[in-house]
């Protein structure tokens, strides 16, 4: 193949000019969150081979089936390409471990070979998109990320090609572990992927859609809970109705000089139920008096959740550990129950994203929290911008936020307008009721 690409494993694409050029997010082998993800479908040796002859590695995020350690110090030598996100951590990070490391300007379009060039943006959530242009086609690398204002922007580009590809994933990849206050297990609502996937496809003019990341088996004992509610790749082509884009296979190598592709042979995990323990994990420690007074000062630090919560309650080897930010209220609240290893891991380097996403902590939220419950005002403050922005006091987080701005100071004005807008529809309008319907499958058929 003279041009073209190959998308395989969790979120990766390996583009080929006369050979291996670039691949994005590459996930692999092994497991992710502490044990509690696999990838369903291991990457074929040939793939593999071609990922490790690659010049560049490009990666969009910091969660660890994106950003892969293990699979990094494998690919030594190469140029690791990553998105202009304020803060610069995975940039130090990875520097710091003797990687070269390259930073690409936002909404700039930077050649990697005669006829693959990218063009990358980061947003203030700290995900990115990639747009790889190979031989006059256009990739549209969504990944995990969804719209931070940079909509528009991407559908300027877009209509610039008469072939186009969405790599985009749905289904469940994100915190979903909750319980009321009674116990209850709270049923996480997945919307059905076929119409959501069309309606993003058609919404961005793309003439082709791929399935792409949330490739992953849920197998420790205390996440095996969340693969009921995986999504397969079956589920995307059910109602995925779109007279202007096409749905490909998930795994196939597109050869760009003739416009036609083959499917790609892939593995399937055989699932099984691994212990908590293989990864470091027993329920029944607790927290020793350094934990604790760890914990107080990493969310302490944090000075937006003062103005938002009352309380978070840490349940750990059975006895509960309280961090109070309003004194003697205890109105808004969350208690998170939690193994003590993975917990402290994840305070000691900022990374409390990982507990989250992992699905094995148990979480309760106490008074009001809206429909999206730890969103807006918990896990981007903590993780995002905190964490990974390094933005925690007053100040730091308004200086975080004007440097977005600046790079598309209108799409990010009219972007937090819509943002705020959809809060306030979502904590007044049940989103049981027949009004939330409407509207969800309006914004999502028109977006």
């Amino acid at each position: 193949m003279d041009t073209g690409f190959d998308t395989i494993g969790n979120a990766t694409v390996v583009c080929y000019d006369r050979g291996p050029v670039l691949a994005t997010d590459p996930w692999l082998s092994g497991s992710a969150y502490f044990g509690s993800w696999i990838l369903k479908h291991p990457i074929p040796e040939e793939q593999l081979a071609a990922i490790d002859a690659c010049a560049y590695i490009w990666i969009s995020h910091g969660h660890p089936d994106h950003l892969s350690s293990a699979a990094l110090d494998k690919l030594v030598g190469k140029t690791v390409i990553l998105p202009d996100h304020v803060g610069y951590r995975i940039r130090d990070s990875l520097a710091a471990k003797g990687h070269t490391v390259q930073v690409l300007p936002d909404r700039e379009w930077v050649s990697l070979s005669d006829r693959i060039r990218v063009y990358c943006i980061a947003d203030y959530n700290q995900d990115a998109v990639l747009l790889i242009d190979v031989n006059d086609r256009l990739l549209f690398n969504m990944n995990d990320a969804g719209d931070q204002g940079w909509a528009h922007s991407v559908r300027k580009v877009i209509r610039q090609y008469d072939t186009s590809f969405l790599l985009k994933g749905s289904g469940l990849a994100d915190m979903a572990n909750f319980y009321d206050e009674e116990g209850g297990f709270i049923e996480p609502v997945i919307l059905p992927a076929g119409p959501f996937l069309a309606n993003l496809a058609d919404s961005f003019g793309v003439t082709h859609y791929i399935p792409f990341s949330s490739n992953h088996y849920n197998q420790r004992r205390d996440s095996a809970w969340a693969e009921k509610y995986s999504t397969s790749y079956e589920d995307y082509r059910i109602d995925f109705d779109s007279s202007k884009c096409r749905m490909l296979p998930p795994f196939i190598r597109y050869n760009c000089a003739e416009d036609t592709y083959v499917e790609i042979a892939v593995d399937t995990v055989c699932g099984r139920i691994v212990e908590p323990s293989e990864f470091g994990d027993d329920w029944s420690d607790p927290l020793s008096a350094e934990d604790r007074a760890r914990l107080d000062r990493y969310f302490r630090s944090i000075a937006h959740l003062f103005d938002f919560l009352d309380f978070i309650t840490f349940r750990v080897g059975g006895r509960d550990h309280h961090i109070t930010f309003n004194r003697g209220k205890y109105h808004r609240g969350v208690t998170f129950e939690a193994p003590r290893n993975s917990l402290m891991t994840c305070v000691e380097h900022e990374i409390f994203d990982d507990m989250l996403i992992g699905n094995f902590m148990k979480t309760t939220l106490h008074g009001h929290w809206g429909h999206a419950r730890l969103f807006p005002d918990f896990g981007p403050y903590v993780t995002k911008y905190a964490d990974n922005g390094q933005a925690k006091s007053r100040q730091d987080l308004a200086r975080y936020m004007e440097q977005y701005r600046r790079r598309a100071p209108l799409e990010f004005l009219v972007h937090r307008l819509e943002f705020h807008t959809k809060n306030l529809f979502r904590d007044y309008v049940s989103h049981d009721s027949r009004l939330y319907r409407v509207v969800r499958d309006l914004y999502h058929r028109h977006a």
